[in-house]
């Protein structure tokens, strides 16, 4: 419940390092997965004992945290006023300036990251990483640290999620605190839902459907004040039709012939 905290600390990094150091952008990335990375290191060791309900709570407790520090650090981060001007990507004397060269950086960082967390999820880290979600006192039994990996998979978490944040902020040029709300968080939950947890694909999906359909309300000539309010509710209604009817979500978990026998 706290992927857009995450997103904010890449923006912001992004952000400062551009508009006041001069960074070029993708020297701005690693300073951005660095924070995300300490500061998930940190959370998650502090909430790594909470259970179900009180892990939410934990959690949404450091979106809220998170959000009033964007919003009140007013001399770090403007505060409401946001941080404007902020300079497009630039690579080898290419700017990604227009939406068709930013689409395709977007892309290149996509199929990475697709590839990237594949790779974590059919090694032997990520095999134990599946035991210790079915079975965590099973998974200490056979000598496996179950906190180190928590700890771990939680900083990977973080620092994917400040990567989308960074290119988020290279995107539009411009952050404010309210990109990085609860209803964000929410929403990147519902994408997971709808797609599917246990498929790294599922995610992909999830995103293409959460943001085509509500796209379809320009069609019906919905007025702004309404079409928000009403994005809102299809995807509360997405994820409970989802939970209650198909829980694995559209691209289920696949598993190996081996397992369970």
């Amino acid at each position: 419940m706290a992927h857009a905290a995450f997103m904010g600390i890449g923006a912001y990094t992004a952000a400062l390092l551009l508009t006041g150091w001069g960074f070029n952008f993708f020297f701005t990335l690693p300073v951005g997965l660095a924070m995300a990375g300490l500061v998930g290191a940190a959370l998650a060791a502090s909430t790594l004992r909470l259970r179900g309900d009180y892990y939410i709570i934990g959690s949404f407790g450091f979106q809220v945290i998170m959000y009033n520090v964007f919003l009140n650090w007013i001399d770090l981060t403007k505060g409401p006023f946001g941080i404007r001007n902020i300079p497009k990507p630039q690579a080898f004397g290419v700017a990604f300036d227009t939406p068709a060269r930013y689409a395709a950086l977007t892309l290149a960082f996509l199929v990475v990251s697709v590839w990237v967390a594949r790779r974590v999820g059919e090694s032997p880290y990520g095999k134990v990483l599946r035991a210790i979600r079915e079975d965590e006192a099973g998974a200490a039994s056979i000598g496996k640290n179950v906190r180190r990996y928590k700890i771990s998979i939680f900083v990977v978490s973080s620092m994917l999620a400040s990567l989308g944040g960074a290119l988020y902020a290279g995107l539009i040029s411009y952050v404010d605190p309210f990109a990085f709300t609860i209803h964000e968080s929410i929403f990147l939950q519902a994408l997971v839902i709808v797609g599917g947890s246990g498929n790294v694909f599922g995610s992909v999906v999830g995103a293409a459907v959460l943001i085509t359909i509500p796209e379809m309300l320009r069609f019906l000539d919905v007025p702004t004040t309404v079409a928000s309010p009403i994005r809102e509710i299809l995807y509360g209604a997405l994820m409970i039709l989802f939970l209650r009817f198909r829980p694995k979500g559209l691209l289920p978990e696949r598993v190996s012939p081996g397992v369970g026998r």
